[in-house]
């Protein structure tokens, strides 16, 4: 499997990750992301994922996965084990989000988090016509969606700050394709990259 074959957004978190380091992949769904990563850039990692299927097909991939509620925390794993820590499109349907943001930066040199950017001008105009917003990164109605703490950009970085992180990259997307003007406006789904204050960047 290479880069083009996979969704634009993991193709992008595949970009930032080194080869030959240690990932750990929260909420890693059928393991696609690991797997790729394994056979193209030797990388070794593990998975946690709650949902069944996907850890059936993290099994089928051969990639090694946990089955774990991720409100739990990361208790089993050491501190600095991994050099990555991605989180991909999960952090919104969290109730422990800065739990799970302090867990990353403990276990992982770097954090990679990807969520709908609810700044997204879409979502601006539906909330302006009096409903919630759906689209294509919250697809769900006000009543049955899993998504309790939707942000934006500048929501993001503020919670970092807060949490002694630093933006070492970040890129906003729009049916696959990366929003450099005006992203807070006209990016649906952010992408950053963050570490410790203290660390070296990447």
């Amino acid at each position: 499997m290479n880069a083009v074959s996979l969704r634009p957004d993991l193709a992008r978190i595949a970009g930032w990750i080194a080869p030959e380091t240690r990932v750990l992949d929260l909420g890693c769904g059928d393991g696609e992301l690991l797997a790729h990563l394994r056979d193209q850039k030797q990388v070794s990692g593990y998975g946690v994922e709650i949902d069944m299927d996907g850890v059936i097909g993290c099994v089928a991939r051969g990639v090694n996965v946990i089955q774990r509620d991720l409100e739990s925390g990361l208790a089993g794993f050491d501190a600095h084990s991994f050099d990555y820590v991605v989180l991909s499109l999960t952090i919104q349907s969290m109730k422990r989000v800065e739990a799970i943001i302090d867990e990353m930066l403990r276990v992982g040199r770097t954090g990679i988090v990807t969520f709908p950017n609810f700044g997204y001008w879409e979502n601006r105009w539906q909330l302006a016509l009096g409903g919630m917003p759906v689209s294509e990164t919250i697809p769900y109605q006000w009543y049955n969606t899993p998504n309790i703490h939707l942000c934006t950009l500048r929501d993001f970085e503020a919670l970092l700050a807060q949490h002694g992180a630093r933006i070492t990259s970040q890129i906003v997307m729009h049916q696959g394709r990366r929003i450099t003007f005006m992203p807070n406006l006209l990016g649906s789904l952010a992408l950053v990259r963050f570490e410790k204050h203290e660390t070296a960047g990447v």
